[in-house]
């Protein structure tokens, strides 16, 4: 294990500056503190600054880790309601939370490298599953504790997650708008490696196939969770030759961009198109027309997975559990009967 007196052999400086300059101590020249730092990197020496919590094992912090980048998410309110979750269980037993914010895939990997090799929290979070993550393979390495919040990979049988049920959930949707007259069924989700989408997109493509409606293949759309992917995922089907009668949205805010171009295009929701959507945030109540969507208790997602979090900080030994939170359609009047002609 690299520690400060191999960084001061490396720089030729005194263990003492190195330790100052780790505590960015303004008597140190930018220069020498340039010089540490990187030997620190290139050493792979991680500063703990939570030493004087060795003795009883515990910072008493959770670190959380949010998709890449961390600013775009935060802008979907899916976030903020699953942090109110995980800070609810927190407060009680009087945890604090470190929260990632690298924009990039690198950055987010360097941020949890400090916070397991410095000591910082006690277990992460991870508010996303997705597929080839090396965090998670990094934090799976490591042995070090973590609760996922979404469904890893099926060979990932040993990681503890928190997630609904979103093929059945995808599933159920489709099957509404079906039921609803609907037989031109288009589905827009976020990026293809993220399981969310994939598991909803299985979901809706069994409806379709059971039912045995045509598959239009480029009536699947993959785009950002965002207001503008649902803006862009709107622009391409327009441009379809054969529109589609309902769409499937994998997610609320994106719902919200795909109301806003569809009104601006002259297409009227639901009388012309139909649209259902997923998480039941508090804006999809308010939109005109307000949302028929699948709640996935937001809340309480973020609320379970961080009590098992802190059940596996406590016990070390503890087996890795699935957790799967109900779902409920909430019907609403973005969706109308499409008559047979």
């Amino acid at each position: 294990m690299v520690t400060i007196k191999d960084v001061a052999k490396a720089t030729g400086v005194a263990p003492s500056t190195v330790s100052r300059v780790i505590a960015d101590n303004s008597r140190i020249s930018p220069d020498t503190k340039d010089r540490v730092r990187k030997a620190m990197k290139e050493l792979g020496y991680h500063p703990n600054v939570n030493a004087r919590n060795l003795a009883v094992k515990s910072t008493k912090a959770i670190g959380v880790v949010m998709p890449s980048p961390a600013d775009k998410a935060l802008q979907n309110p899916f976030f903020p309601e699953v942090l109110r979750g995980i800070g609810s269980v927190t407060h009680d037993v009087q945890y604090s939370l470190v929260l990632s914010s690298g924009n990039t895939q690198t950055e987010i990997y360097d941020e949890v490298e400090r916070m397991v090799y410095g000591s910082y929290v006690d277990g992460i979070i991870l508010l996303y599953s997705r597929q080839g993550d090396p965090v998670a393979s990094f934090l799976h390495e490591k042995n070090f504790p973590f609760v996922m919040v979404g469904k890893p990979s099926d060979h990932d049988r040993e990681i503890t997650y928190v997630d609904n049920d979103n093929f059945l959930a995808g599933k159920e949707i489709t099957e509404y708008l079906i039921n609803m007259g609907h037989d031109k069924i288009a589905f827009i989700g976020g990026s293809k490696d993220l399981f969310v989408t994939k598991d909803r997109e299985s979901g809706y493509e069994s409806a379709i196939e059971e039912a045995g409606l045509t598959k239009y293949e480029n009536y699947k759309i993959h785009t950002e969770f965002l207001k503008s992917g649902g803006r862009e995922a709107v622009e391409l089907l327009l441009s379809l030759n054969i529109l589609p009668t309902g769409l499937v949205v994998s997610d609320d805010l994106m719902s919200l961009g795909v109301l806003s171009t569809l009104k601006e295009s002259g297409i009227s929701v639901p009388e012309d198109m139909s649209l259902v959507s997923f998480n039941n945030i508090y804006l999809s109540e308010i939109t005109t027309p307000a949302l028929t969507t699948v709640d996935v208790s937001i809340h309480d997602l973020g609320a379970r997975a961080a009590n098992a979090l802190i059940e596996k900080t406590v016990d070390k030994l503890d087996t890795a559990k699935q957790i799967i939170v109900p779902h409920e359609m909430i019907y609403r009047n973005s969706v109308s009967e499409r008559k047979t002609p």
